[in-house]
Protein backbone atom coordinates (compact mmCIF):
# COMPACT_ATOMS: atom_id res chain seq x y z
CA UNK A 1 0.00 0.00 0.00
CA UNK A 2 1.55 3.03 -0.80
CA UNK A 3 1.72 6.23 1.70
CA UNK A 4 2.23 9.71 0.94
CA UNK A 5 4.76 12.35 3.37
CA UNK A 6 3.77 15.48 2.56
CA UNK A 7 5.92 16.43 4.91
CA UNK A 8 9.62 15.29 3.20
CA UNK A 9 10.34 17.40 0.50
CA UNK A 10 14.31 17.95 0.56
CA UNK A 11 15.85 15.61 -1.99
CA UNK A 12 17.73 12.51 -0.84
CA UNK A 13 20.61 10.57 -1.99
CA UNK A 14 18.18 8.62 -4.14
CA UNK A 15 18.11 9.68 -7.77
CA UNK A 16 14.06 9.96 -8.09
CA UNK A 17 13.38 11.98 -4.95
CA UNK A 18 14.05 14.85 -6.60
CA UNK A 19 11.23 14.40 -9.33
CA UNK A 20 8.34 13.43 -6.32
CA UNK A 21 9.67 16.90 -4.12
CA UNK A 22 9.96 18.77 -7.79
CA UNK A 23 5.64 17.81 -8.53
CA UNK A 24 4.92 18.80 -5.46
CA UNK A 25 3.54 15.94 -3.74
CA UNK A 26 6.02 14.99 -1.36
CA UNK A 27 8.13 11.77 -0.90
CA UNK A 28 6.60 8.75 -1.72
CA UNK A 29 6.64 5.74 0.19
CA UNK A 30 5.42 1.95 0.15
CA UNK A 31 4.08 -0.16 2.68
CA UNK A 32 3.55 -3.96 2.34
CA UNK A 33 1.32 -4.39 4.82
CA UNK A 34 3.14 -7.08 6.05
CA UNK A 35 2.21 -8.12 10.08
CA UNK A 36 4.99 -7.97 12.56
CA UNK A 37 5.11 -11.14 14.99
CA UNK A 38 3.01 -9.25 16.99
CA UNK A 39 0.12 -8.43 14.75
CA UNK A 40 0.83 -4.71 14.41
CA UNK A 41 1.13 -3.48 10.89
CA UNK A 42 5.22 -2.52 9.87
CA UNK A 43 5.28 1.52 10.75
CA UNK A 44 7.27 4.26 8.78
CA UNK A 45 9.73 6.61 10.58
CA UNK A 46 9.15 10.11 8.75
CA UNK A 47 12.80 10.84 10.44
CA UNK A 48 14.94 8.11 9.26
CA UNK A 49 13.10 7.58 6.20
CA UNK A 50 12.75 3.96 6.77
CA UNK A 51 10.53 1.25 7.98
CA UNK A 52 10.47 -0.06 11.59
CA UNK A 53 11.56 -3.99 11.28
CA UNK A 54 12.77 -4.34 14.74
CA UNK A 55 9.65 -6.53 15.27
CA UNK A 56 10.29 -8.76 12.29
CA UNK A 57 11.74 -12.73 12.77
CA UNK A 58 14.36 -13.36 10.19
CA UNK A 59 13.79 -16.57 8.46
CA UNK A 60 15.31 -19.64 9.34
CA UNK A 61 17.18 -22.40 7.10
CA UNK A 62 13.79 -24.60 7.66
CA UNK A 63 11.66 -22.12 6.36
CA UNK A 64 13.49 -21.66 3.03
CA UNK A 65 12.73 -23.72 0.10
CA UNK A 66 15.14 -26.79 -1.07
CA UNK A 67 15.36 -28.42 -4.42
CA UNK A 68 13.72 -31.61 -5.39
CA UNK A 69 17.05 -33.58 -4.80
CA UNK A 70 19.84 -33.13 -2.36
CA UNK A 71 23.40 -33.51 -3.63
CA UNK A 72 23.68 -36.86 -1.97
CA UNK A 73 19.94 -37.53 -4.24
CA UNK A 74 21.05 -36.17 -7.34
CA UNK A 75 20.02 -38.66 -10.06
CA UNK A 76 22.04 -36.76 -12.44
CA UNK A 77 25.31 -36.17 -10.80
CA UNK A 78 28.35 -38.80 -11.61
CA UNK A 79 29.67 -40.26 -8.50
CA UNK A 80 31.57 -42.50 -10.12
CA UNK A 81 35.45 -41.57 -9.25
CA UNK A 82 37.55 -39.41 -12.09
CA UNK A 83 40.07 -41.38 -14.10
CA UNK A 84 43.24 -40.02 -13.55
CA UNK A 85 47.13 -40.41 -14.57
CA UNK A 86 48.66 -43.67 -12.97
CA UNK A 87 52.23 -45.00 -13.64
CA UNK A 88 51.15 -48.24 -14.81
CA UNK A 89 51.23 -48.01 -18.67
CA UNK A 90 54.62 -46.12 -18.28
CA UNK A 91 56.15 -49.06 -15.83
CA UNK A 92 55.01 -51.24 -18.52
CA UNK A 93 56.25 -49.17 -21.81
CA UNK A 94 59.52 -49.13 -19.75
CA UNK A 95 60.03 -53.00 -19.85
CA UNK A 96 58.63 -53.30 -23.20
CA UNK A 97 61.51 -50.92 -24.50
CA UNK A 98 64.16 -52.52 -22.08
CA UNK A 99 63.87 -56.28 -23.78
CA UNK A 100 62.95 -55.08 -26.84
CA UNK A 101 65.82 -52.89 -27.24
CA UNK A 102 67.94 -54.74 -25.16
CA UNK A 103 67.84 -58.14 -27.44
CA UNK A 104 68.80 -55.69 -30.69
CA UNK A 105 71.44 -54.17 -28.96
CA UNK A 106 73.35 -57.52 -28.24
CA UNK A 107 72.20 -58.59 -32.01
CA UNK A 108 73.82 -55.21 -32.72
CA UNK A 109 77.36 -55.89 -31.48
CA UNK A 110 77.28 -59.49 -32.29
CA UNK A 111 76.86 -58.28 -35.96
CA UNK A 112 78.97 -54.91 -35.88
CA UNK A 113 81.80 -56.25 -33.59
CA UNK A 114 81.16 -60.09 -33.26
CA UNK A 115 80.76 -60.26 -29.43
CA UNK A 116 78.98 -62.90 -27.75
CA UNK A 117 79.81 -65.23 -30.31
CA UNK A 118 78.76 -63.04 -33.60
CA UNK A 119 79.87 -62.77 -36.57
CA UNK A 120 81.11 -59.72 -37.39
CA UNK A 121 80.37 -57.61 -40.33
CA UNK A 122 82.43 -60.13 -42.91
CA UNK A 123 80.45 -63.52 -41.72
CA UNK A 124 77.08 -61.73 -41.69
CA UNK A 125 77.71 -60.18 -45.43
CA UNK A 126 78.04 -64.16 -45.99
CA UNK A 127 75.19 -64.81 -44.90
CA UNK A 128 73.32 -62.15 -46.74
CA UNK A 129 75.51 -62.95 -50.01
CA UNK A 130 73.28 -66.58 -49.65
CA UNK A 131 70.19 -65.44 -48.91
CA UNK A 132 70.39 -63.43 -52.45
CA UNK A 133 72.02 -60.16 -51.17
CA UNK A 134 73.28 -57.73 -53.07
CA UNK A 135 76.17 -55.42 -51.69
CA UNK A 136 76.14 -57.63 -48.68
CA UNK A 137 79.02 -55.81 -47.05
CA UNK A 138 77.13 -52.42 -46.88
CA UNK A 139 74.47 -54.09 -45.89
CA UNK A 140 75.31 -55.76 -43.11
CA UNK A 141 76.88 -51.86 -41.91
CA UNK A 142 72.79 -50.74 -41.91
CA UNK A 143 71.85 -53.68 -40.73
CA UNK A 144 73.90 -53.90 -37.75
CA UNK A 145 74.16 -50.16 -36.98
CA UNK A 146 69.94 -50.57 -36.83
CA UNK A 147 69.69 -53.07 -34.68
CA UNK A 148 72.79 -51.56 -32.82
CA UNK A 149 71.77 -47.75 -32.60
CA UNK A 150 67.63 -48.52 -32.60
CA UNK A 151 68.24 -50.85 -29.58
CA UNK A 152 70.26 -48.64 -27.39
CA UNK A 153 67.74 -45.72 -28.12
CA UNK A 154 64.82 -47.58 -27.11
CA UNK A 155 66.58 -48.42 -23.95
CA UNK A 156 67.13 -44.69 -23.50
CA UNK A 157 63.37 -43.93 -24.65
CA UNK A 158 65.13 -41.26 -27.05
CA UNK A 159 63.95 -41.16 -30.85
CA UNK A 160 61.82 -43.48 -30.09
CA UNK A 161 59.19 -43.92 -33.19
CA UNK A 162 62.35 -43.88 -35.32
CA UNK A 163 64.23 -46.79 -33.55
CA UNK A 164 61.35 -48.53 -33.39
CA UNK A 165 60.53 -48.17 -36.88
CA UNK A 166 64.09 -48.99 -37.79
CA UNK A 167 63.53 -52.49 -35.92
CA UNK A 168 60.44 -53.21 -37.56
CA UNK A 169 61.84 -52.52 -41.16
CA UNK A 170 64.46 -55.69 -39.89
CA UNK A 171 62.17 -58.21 -39.04
CA UNK A 172 60.12 -57.57 -41.73
CA UNK A 173 63.20 -58.29 -44.15
CA UNK A 174 63.72 -61.55 -42.06
CA UNK A 175 60.03 -62.51 -41.70
CA UNK A 176 60.15 -62.14 -45.35
CA UNK A 177 62.56 -64.61 -46.49
CA UNK A 178 61.66 -67.57 -43.45
CA UNK A 179 57.92 -67.13 -43.53
CA UNK A 180 58.43 -70.69 -45.69
CA UNK A 181 59.55 -72.14 -42.70
CA UNK A 182 56.22 -72.29 -40.85
CA UNK A 183 55.26 -70.87 -37.85
CA UNK A 184 56.97 -72.45 -34.99
CA UNK A 185 60.81 -72.59 -34.30
CA UNK A 186 63.40 -73.01 -35.08
CA UNK A 187 63.11 -72.84 -38.70
CA UNK A 188 59.81 -70.74 -37.88
CA UNK A 189 58.96 -66.90 -37.78
CA UNK A 190 57.54 -67.03 -34.29
CA UNK A 191 60.30 -65.13 -32.99
CA UNK A 192 60.84 -62.74 -35.06
CA UNK A 193 56.40 -61.88 -35.24
CA UNK A 194 57.09 -61.46 -31.55
CA UNK A 195 59.63 -58.93 -31.91
CA UNK A 196 58.03 -57.10 -34.89
CA UNK A 197 54.93 -57.04 -33.01
CA UNK A 198 56.81 -55.31 -29.96
CA UNK A 199 58.17 -53.07 -32.01
CA UNK A 200 55.08 -52.27 -34.02
CA UNK A 201 53.65 -51.67 -30.06
CA UNK A 202 56.43 -49.33 -29.61
CA UNK A 203 55.82 -47.36 -32.68
CA UNK A 204 52.52 -46.06 -31.48
CA UNK A 205 52.28 -46.01 -28.14
CA UNK A 206 55.54 -43.88 -27.61
CA UNK A 207 57.95 -44.67 -24.86
CA UNK A 208 56.45 -43.28 -22.00
CA UNK A 209 57.21 -40.67 -19.44
CA UNK A 210 60.12 -42.61 -17.82
CA UNK A 211 62.35 -41.99 -21.08
CA UNK A 212 64.36 -38.88 -22.68
CA UNK A 213 61.71 -38.18 -25.20
CA UNK A 214 59.41 -37.62 -22.70
CA UNK A 215 57.67 -33.71 -23.35
CA UNK A 216 59.27 -33.86 -26.65
CA UNK A 217 57.02 -32.77 -30.20
CA UNK A 218 56.48 -36.58 -31.05
CA UNK A 219 55.70 -37.41 -27.21
CA UNK A 220 52.57 -35.10 -27.89
CA UNK A 221 51.88 -36.59 -30.85
CA UNK A 222 52.16 -40.28 -30.84
CA UNK A 223 49.91 -41.06 -34.15
CA UNK A 224 51.45 -38.87 -36.37
CA UNK A 225 54.71 -39.18 -35.06
CA UNK A 226 53.99 -43.10 -35.54
CA UNK A 227 52.43 -42.99 -38.94
CA UNK A 228 55.26 -40.89 -40.16
CA UNK A 229 57.80 -43.38 -38.71
CA UNK A 230 56.11 -46.03 -39.99
CA UNK A 231 56.36 -45.22 -43.54
CA UNK A 232 59.53 -44.08 -43.23
CA UNK A 233 60.66 -47.98 -41.69
CA UNK A 234 58.43 -49.38 -44.76
CA UNK A 235 60.26 -47.39 -47.21
CA UNK A 236 63.33 -48.67 -46.20
CA UNK A 237 62.28 -52.55 -45.70
CA UNK A 238 61.54 -52.02 -49.26
CA UNK A 239 64.61 -51.17 -50.64
CA UNK A 240 66.11 -53.30 -48.94
CA UNK A 241 64.14 -56.80 -50.01
CA UNK A 242 63.12 -55.00 -53.48
CA UNK A 243 66.52 -53.34 -54.89
CA UNK A 244 69.38 -55.02 -53.37
CA UNK A 245 67.86 -58.88 -53.29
Amino acid sequence: MATHDKGSTTSSAFSDDSFYSSSGGGVHHFDDSTDRVGGSAQSYDSTTKAFDNTGYTPLGKSTVDSPAFGDEDDPFEDDRRKFGWTAGPDIGLLGLRAVLGGIFLLHGLQKVFGLFGGPGINGFAQSLEKMGYRESVVLSWVTGITELAGGGLLVLGLFTPLAAAGLLAVMANVIALQYKGGFFGPNGVELELALAGMAFAALFAGPGRAALDYNRSWFRHPLAAGFIALLIGAGGAAVTYFVFR
